[in-house]
């Protein structure tokens, strides 16, 4: 776990500060107990580097919060988000192809907002809903984050002001897609843009068809009774905010995938969803594996939620804008280290990734946390391996 984030960028900036208590290693792994913990005050921070400290028979800091703050504020921005994306390569990096969906990386791709204390720099950067009376909301961010489906690991997040659209956040994201990938994400953007944008990052997209475009199965090539192939033409309208240069590198039409689908739900209608993706093979990607493949959509929505709630990220603590982006990129690192810790344990336990649970790998790590700090190179590895085995006791 601990080799995820040793990197030599985490090395030069501690080689800087060695004479402090909190260099950038320590105040680090505060950071990250302290977004695990429920407790998640400073002062509940630094006692457990002092515990960890005094158990190593190392001389300890005073319990005065005041330098792990000003450690915290030390911390480059850049070096906290370029860490947290490299947690989730090396998780995904994991995945076998087996573990892949027809051999293919998907990235599934949401928006979600945070809280914040409502102090002036905040506010000026992250204002709050605009139906709210002046000194009477928080400050409010919005975020898209881009999660995979297999391993469940966060592998990039954007984050902006609450009136920002968030199909023009998730178009800034699209860099992050990588050759042969497959994105994933609701009727939000399945347009024509969207869809180009993917495929020019020679990766494929399965979006459900956006909810203005009207749909006629009557057309095109009938590839099954429920699945066609259709020509789009660029629209003739430029989104307000592509730049002309961008707009332009569009190609004037494309073919598509066009694929109807039913979704039965207790109590509820059967519910129609209509698909709109570029992967145009129906021998090899068929319309059940399509129609699956969207159904796993719900799966972001999950992942959302145990970073919201089960870790506690609704209301962040920062009290200035880098502070707040700093404590979301440690979040999101966190989180991609209990995913990790989630992959390990399936293998250990040979179980089917998804039955791990998050809340139980965090119980367990911070069980474990300071013995396996404390612990020789070979003592580690066999109390990591013992956390790993017990996480899942259906099988003992």
């Amino acid at each position: 776990m601990s080799s995820t984030i040793s990197d030599t960028e985490l090395s030069s900036q501690t080689k800087k500060r060695r004479n402090r208590f909190f260099n950038p290693i320590v105040t680090l792994w505060a950071f990250l107990y302290q977004v695990l913990d429920e407790d998640k005050s400073c002062s509940n921070a630094v006692s457990k580097i002092v515990a960890w400290l005094a158990a190593s028979n190392m001389k300890t800091p005073s319990s005065n919060t005041g330098g792990y703050t000003k450690a915290k504020q030390r911390l480059s921005e850049n070096f906290l988000k370029n860490l947290f994306k490299k947690t989730g390569d090396n998780l995904e990096s994991k995945a076998n192809s087996q573990d892949l969906w027809c051999g293919r990386h998907v990235k599934m791709i949401d928006g979600s907002s945070v809280l914040m204390p409502d102090t002036p720099a905040n506010q000026l950067c992250y204002p709050q809903h605009s139906n709210q009376s002046p000194g009477c909301g928080f400050p409010i961010a919005k975020l898209v984050v881009m999660f995979s489906l297999v391993t469940g690991a966060a592998m990039g997040v954007l984050i902006e002001a609450f009136n920002t659209s968030e199909i023009v956040m998730a178009r800034q994201m699209y860099y992050l897609l990588s050759p042969q990938d497959v994105a994933l994400a609701d009727r939000a953007f399945g347009t024509y843009v969207d869809l180009a944008l993917v495929k020019g990052r020679l990766a494929d997209a399965v979006f459900r068809c956006h909810h203005s475009r009207k749909n006629n199965f009557k057309r095109g090539k009938r590839l099954s009774k429920n699945d066609y192939l259709v020509t789009w033409y660029k629209p003739k309208t430029r989104p307000r905010h592509m730049s002309a240069v961008g707009f332009n590198c569009l190609p004037d039409s494309q073919v598509v995938r066009q694929v109807r689908f039913q979704v039965p739900q207790s109590g509820f209608r059967t519910k129609e969803i209509i698909v709109v993706t570029t992967l145009l093979d129906n021998k090899i990607y068929t319309l059940q594996k399509i129609a699956q493949l969207y159904r796993w959509r719900w799966q972001v929505e999950i992942d959302i939620r145990h970073v919201k709630t089960t870790l506690k990220m609704e209301m962040l603590r920062g009290k200035t804008p880098d502070m707040v982006r700093k404590e979301i990129f440690v979040y999101l690192m966190a989180y991609n280290l209990l995913r990790a810790i989630m992959w390990d344990a399936a293998d250990t336990n040979n179980v089917s990734k998804r039955l791990i649970s998050l809340q139980t790998s965090r119980q367990y790590l911070k069980s474990f946390i300071t013995a396996l700090l404390n612990a020789g190179k070979i003592k580690s590895q066999i109390l990591y391996k013992t956390m790993l085995d017990k996480m899942y006791p259906l099988n003992k």
